[in-house]
């Protein structure tokens, strides 16, 4: 195995940001504004600790600790009517507080009414697995551990769900590169041909922007179009005609109401303004 370069910041911010955009912000209210909110929230508080609560979206929102995660999951199932686990995941915040956000997205159909159950572990932290209280459980949590690494302990049969079993690190980790790493690049040169391959086949071309002029069965270059799949190389290239317009132009009731554009004339920028 090649030596494996630090990954701290691959996922740099975005180049382009919208000026004029202003991320929204959502409310957060007192649980007491709602009643059946403020009834459940006491039922919760003489049996589990809560640490936090509040309304956001027309959901209520609690923050447990993660050992009472089965407890709470139960008493929302079998004396709050909260009777189905729709979702359940992680959030990386390794990066600012060292581990990871999970929530569990629960619904009431009897009541039209949902809760999401939030806690927090460290990077390294295991948690229970809510499979004993709901069985949909069984691939969230999976998919958890798979994209995450996230530990989940007593679930029948925790191992990866999407990746292969023997895939290195987890690909919705922040840390982890949007394209892939080293590992990524070379594993199916060297689960399908060998390592003894690598400098005939070479790595595997990740990024998705990249784009090969010359293979025409996936990219055809305006002004050089060519039938589909056909062999070219550099110099024997084909050159068409640029036409902007659709032949016989853009008409509304048999009158052209767009003028051609004619190739000579128009200039392309060399930068955006």
């Amino acid at each position: 195995m090649r030596k494996y370069t630090p990954k701290d910041d691959v996922q740099k911010k975005s180049y382009y940001n919208d000026r004029f955009y202003v991320t929204p912000t959502i409310p957060r209210l007192d649980p007491s504004s709602d009643e059946i909110y403020a009834k459940d929230i006491e039922s919760l508080k003489s049996k589990v600790t809560i640490h936090d609560s509040y309304i956001e979206n027309g959901e209520l929102v609690i923050y447990i600790n993660p050992q009472d995660n089965v407890k709470t999951l139960t008493l929302l199932r079998d004396e709050l009517e909260y009777d189905m686990l729709m979702e359940l995941s992680a959030i990386d915040y390794i990066a600012t507080r060292k581990g990871f956000e999970i929530f569990y997205e629960m619904l009431s159909m009897s009541k039209h009414k949902r809760m999401r159950v939030k806690c927090f572990i460290e990077e390294k932290q295991t948690i229970e697995s809510v499979y004993g209280v709901f069985k949909m459980a069984n691939w969230s949590e999976r998919e958890m551990f798979d994209m995450y690494g996230v530990k989940i302990l007593n679930h029948p049969n925790m191992k990866r769900i999407l990746m292969p079993d023997d895939w290195y690190d987890h690909p919705l980790k922040k840390t982890y590169p949007l394209h892939g790493d080293e590992v990524a690049q070379w594993y199916e040169v060297d689960h399908i041909f060998g390592k003894e391959a690598r400098d005939e086949i070479g790595p595997e071309e990740r990024d998705d922007a990249a784009v090969d002029r010359y293979d025409t069965t996936r990219f055809s270059r305006l002004g050089h179009e060519v039938p589909f799949g056909t062999e070219i190389t550099e110099g024997n290239e084909t050159q068409t005609p640029l036409g902007y317009t659709e032949e016989g132009g853009v008409k509304l009731f048999g009158k052209r109401i767009i003028k051609d554009l004619d190739e000579k004339k128009s200039k392309i920028l060399d930068k955006r303004r």
